[in-house]
């Protein structure tokens, strides 16, 4: 039957109205399969049969992980969670564990994978497996004005350093202590806290003198109380920054190795991490 018919009216043959009926069926269940079939595809069969993933994190660290007023995570991890929960066709879900504990609780299959701005360091790699997804840097915040004229971590001599447990910055500082030291000056004081929101309320009511964290934590804080904070001196210590996964969960690291490549190739990793202001983070 032509258009013209059909733009006249004649009415089609039975068969003519069968055959259109059933391609529209057709059409629907493959655009409301393929997508589902082909995120399901890609996650580990536990992960699939489980439907959800469960991801570690130390929400304490905005913007990359944090709590709104209504105690929601939210931040760029949080959103590089959920897109790949997505990817797998399953929901996430989120456990909030200290930071010198997300290793021990990965291992422990606490969780399917770590999602807290992790950096992809040697000692690391020796226990887990990671998938790289940024870069990260460290940096001191400091009142307002820097008091302590603070420019680098050679300025620490003597002052007290506010530090979250278990972080690189604190190795870096007991590194430095060594050689001032070595130099006959006076160490850092570093006072270790459980919770990177505790260092940063020690600087905040005067208990130190700077708070050591990442580029991306001072940062936040500076641009949401200029008047209260600023970075001190250029960030430094740059490093990649990954998901870890334990190291028998091969299929698990492979899959998440695919839908991070799928973020970058598509676009929507950068798109998360311009929401948060973060995009010089991308990896090149």
């Amino acid at each position: 039957m032509s258009l013209e018919q059909f733009e006249r009216g004649a009415r089609p043959s039975r068969a003519v109205r069968l055959t259109f009926a059933l391609a529209i069926l057709v059409a629907c269940a493959m655009a409301q399969a393929s997508p589902s079939s082909a995120a399901t595809a890609l996650a580990p069969k536990r992960i699939a049969d489980a439907g959800s993933i469960v991801l570690c994190s130390d929400m304490t660290g905005p913007p990359l992980e944090f709590l709104d007023p209504n105690t929601n995570p939210i931040g760029s991890d949080i959103d590089i969670g959920a897109e790949l929960a997505k990817r797998f066709g399953v929901k996430a879900e989120w456990k909030n564990i200290p930071f010198k504990g997300l290793i021990p609780a990965l291992l422990a299959q606490q969780c399917d994978a770590v999602i807290s701005q992790l950096f992809d360091k040697p000692e690391r790699r020796q226990a887990i497996d990671m998938v790289d997804y940024m870069n990260s840097s460290e940096a001191f915040l400091v009142h307002a004005g820097n008091p302590k004229k603070v420019q680098g971590i050679e300025d620490l001599s003597g002052l007290k350093v506010a530090v979250e447990n278990g972080t690189t910055i604190q190795e870096l500082i007991e590194d430095q202590n060594k050689k001032f030291a070595a130099a006959g000056k006076k160490p850092a004081d570093v006072v270790v806290y459980p919770k990177d929101t505790d260092a940063l309320q020690a600087l905040q009511i005067g208990e130190a003198d700077v708070y050591g964290t990442t580029l991306e934590t001072g940062a936040f804080y500076m641009s949401k109380s200029p008047q209260t904070f600023e970075v001190a001196g250029p960030p430094f210590h740059q490093i990649l920054t990954g998901i870890g996964l334990r190291k028998n969960d091969g299929d698990m690291t492979a899959a998440v190795q695919k839908a991070i490549d799928g973020m970058k190739s598509d676009g929507t990793l950068l798109a998360i991490l311009k929401k948060w202001n973060i995009e010089g983070d991308m990896i090149k």
